[in-house]
């Protein structure tokens, strides 16, 4: 079984990657560009369309995650809203579509702009909950005795969604001037 695992994964790396023209890669480049840009403009950080879309993939997660203890229950909706563009990416690098991954890997570290807001918000709990519920992190920092940390934790988050972003984004130009192979 290992074996043929790692004979698929090989099979996966000599397959060339769909090649990235001049068009599609300005297209991907401006998609980035106007995320990036609603969220620098919005005054709380919220790109309506991915932001709605992670919601509902993190409201999701709680109930999926629930069955394997409390921590998990309450961490499973920030999981998930990672999980999803995750295998998102997964899949469109396992079909070599370099657009596909670099545009599922910018949904992927823009989650983290969101989960930082919410991260660093743990103390102050300012913001609306869906069902008025409690709030994750204020619960997960205050059980890990971190939540004077909130605000340092959400920064680095945020810092990391910047870097993964802009990886993505390098990435997808790397891949351009590469060609198809």
């Amino acid at each position: 079984m290992l074996s043929a695992a790692l004979d698929h994964l090989r099979e996966i790396q000599e397959t060339p990657w769909e090649k990235v023209t001049l068009l599609k890669l300005l297209g991907a480049l401006a998609a980035i560009a106007l995320v990036l840009g609603v969220y620098l403009v919005s005054e709380d950080g919220w790109v309506p369309l991915l932001d709605s879309l992670n919601l509902v993939f993190h409201e999701a997660g709680h109930p999926l995650f629930s069955p394997f203890g409390e921590t998990l229950h309450i961490l499973g909706g920030t999981l998930m809203q990672l999980l999803v563009p995750f295998a998102v990416l997964v899949t469109c690098w396992h079909k070599r579509q370099a657009i596909g991954a670099a545009l599922a890997g910018t949904w992927l570290f823009q989650n983290g702009f969101n989960i930082a807001r919410y991260m660093a918000d743990a103390r102050e709990q300012a913001l609306p909950l869906v069902g008025g519920g409690e709030h994750d992190w204020a619960t997960l920092f205050g059980n890990w005795g971190v939540l004077p940390k909130d605000l340092a934790y959400a920064a680095t988050v945020r810092h990391l969604a910047w870097v993964g972003i802009l990886a993505c984004s390098a990435w997808l130009v790397w891949r351009w001037f590469r060609g198809s192979d």
